[in-house]
C-alpha cells in the first residue's frame, strides 16, 4: 500500500540498535568472536550508506513492526553469510532470529530505533536548521530595523510596525523575565537601545493617550 518506504533514517537507527544489542551478548558470551565481529561490520556498512536496496519494506505495515525488525535481522544475517564464504540463507555463522536478534522484540526494538533516528536527526539536522533560522531573523531584525510596514490583523491593514520589532519586543521580555531584569535593564544588555533612545520611546506618558508614530 504506497510508495512510501520506510525512511533510511530507521534502517540506520535500526544498525545501531543491532550493534548495541551484539555489543551486550557479546559481553555476555552469548556470541561467539566471529558472529560478534560479523554483525558489527554489517551495521557499520549499512551506517555507511552500503546495502540500502535491501530495505524494501513501506512504512504502512501492521503491528509492532516486527515486519521492518526481521528485515533488517535477516539482511544483516546473509551479508554475515556472505562474508563468512557461506551460501546466502544458509544462516550459517550467523542465524537472522537466533543471532542478530538475540533476546529482543520488535515491542521494544522499533520504539528504540523511532527514538534514536529522532535523536540523531536533532541533532544532525533540526538544530542546525534552527541556529541557521535564528541568524537569519537576527540579521533582517539589524538589516531592516529602520524598515516601516502595514501591520496586518487578519485581512486588512493595520498600524504601521517596524518590519521585526515585536519579534525584538518578545525577545526582550523573555531575557528580562529569564533573567530578572527590568525590561530597560534588559534592552540595553541586549544591545538594542541606548539609555536615551529607550527612555525616548519607551514614555510612559504615551501609554495614557493614543500614539501616533512621527
Amino acid at each position: 500500500m504506497g510508495k512510501d518506504l520506510v525512511p533510511q533514517e530507521m534502517v540506520h537507527a535500526y544498525a545501531i540498535v543491532k550493534k548495541a544489542c551484539a555489543n551486550v551478548n557479546h559481553r555476555e558470551n552469548r556470541l561467539t568472536n566471529q558472529q560478534f565481529h560479523l554483525i558489527v561490520q554489517v551495521c557499520d556498512e549499512i551506517l555507511a550508506g552500503k546495502h540500502a536496496d535491501m530495505f524494501p519494506l513501506h512504512v504502512w505495515m501492521t503491528g509492532s513492526g516486527t515486519q521492518f525488525n526481521m528485515n533488517v535481522n535477516e539482511v544483516i544475517a546473509n551479508r554475515c553469510s556472505q562474508i563468512a564464504g557461506e551460501p546466502l540463507g544458509s544462516k550459517r555463522p550467523v542465524h537472522s532470529n537466533d543471532h542478530v536478534n538475540m533476546a529482543q522484540s520488535s515491542n521494544d526494538t522499533f520504539p528504540t530505533a523511532m527514538h534514536v533516528a529522532v535523536a540523531t536527526m536533532v541533532k544532525k539536522r533540526l538544530m542546525p536548521a534552527l541556529d541557521a533560522l535564528r541568524a537569519s531573523v537576527d540579521e533582517k531584525a539589524v538589516r531592516w530595523k529602520d524598515v516601516i510596514k502595514i501591520g496586518r490583523t487578519h485581512l486588512q491593514d493595520a498600524v504601521p510596525t517596524p518590519v521585526i520589532g515585536y519579534d525584538k519586543a518578545s525577545k526582550i521580555a523573555h531575557y528580562a523575565s529569564d533573567h530578572d531584569l527590568t525590561l530597560k535593564e534588559a534592552t540595553l544588555k541586549l544591545g538594542y537601545l541606548s539609555p536615551s533612545e529607550f527612555d525616548r520611546i519607551v514614555d510612559p506618558r504615551k501609554m495614557l493617550t493614543t500614539y501616533v508614530a512621527k
